[in-house]
């Protein structure tokens, strides 16, 4: 079947509509594995009819996991249906729940990500723990980080807050926070550098990615975890490899806003 390339802020997806199917879509995890070495794509997006929004949308890893949320693949897809004429707002269901995306005046996207999980039990944690400032270091060729943040957008995220991220070894260091037994579903692993309370500087090791160009809701966890330690305000531009995104933990509700670009680099085939 057909499917697009597509990124948002430089996540890389591929984006399968799979709506006109009379059954939900089977893949196994070696093929997906073999599309992302042909393709370097960081998730597939398999749109699928829902009974309540606009389309139900699947999501794997790029080495085959079947994962929650993603709010950039959420973007990406919400922008492609609009294109396509399903208008100015969807509703895009996920095993995260139903996410809103609109698009915005400057012609990007934003989704409403709901409120971050913030208990330890909602990362979840192998233990009771303060998801504020957890109690949990770790050390790779001589570079030490401690006491991440640790919040749940619909996947986990653990979010170190590093003085210049440009120097620290993200990828061996995220390989090994993600199997750390502590967290015992894997975590995404932030490394977040505070330029100033409405600014911060992220590179992210995503679970079963690898290290991403963007990821948003690392960037969204990423902004809940510095607020909540005093560091940041509750709106920030967040600044990833890919692009510029932006997040609003908004204090009516407690649901999260991420917004930012989306790109079509085109269209490819899936034996799907």
């Amino acid at each position: 079947m057909k499917a697009r390339l597509i990124n948002g802020a430089g996540n890389a997806f591929i984006l399968a509509d799979a709506r006109d199917r009379p059954s939900p879509t089977r893949i196994d995890a070696a093929r997906i594995r073999a599309w992302a070495q042909r393709w370097a794509f960081d998730q597939l997006l398999v749109l699928e009819k829902s009974g309540r929004a606009d389309a139900f949308m699947r999501i794997w890893n790029s080495d085959g996991d079947e994962v929650g949320a993603c709010g950039n693949g959420t973007r990406a897809a919400a922008w492609r249906m609009m294109e396509n004429g399903a208008g100015d707002r969807i509703a895009l269901d996920t095993a995260a729940g139903v996410l809103l995306a609109s698009r915005t005046p400057g012609h990007e996207v934003s989704v409403d990500m709901g409120p971050p999980r913030l208990d330890w039990r909602d990362i979840p944690l192998a233990r009771e723990m303060d998801t504020v400032s957890l109690d949990f270091c770790t050390e790779v060729d001589g570079v030490r980080i401690e006491n991440p943040g640790a919040v749940n957008m619909g996947n986990p995220h653990a979010v170190f807050f590093v003085r210049d991220v440009e120097s620290l070894p993200v990828e061996r260091l995220g390989r090994e926070v993600e199997y750390d037994p502590v967290f015992p579903e894997r975590v995404n692993a932030g490394f977040a550098q505070i330029l100033d309370p409405e600014h911060i500087r992220l590179r992210v090791w995503e679970r079963g990615a690898g290290l991403t160009p963007a990821c948003g809701t690392g960037a969204c966890a990423a902004l809940v975890a510095a607020h909540r330690r005093g560091l940041a305000g509750r709106r920030a531009s967040i600044t990833a490899d890919g692009g510029e995104l932006f997040v609003e933990w908004r204090e009516s509700d407690g649901h999260v806003i991420l917004t930012g670009p989306v790109e079509d680099q085109g269209e490819i085939e899936l034996d799907l």
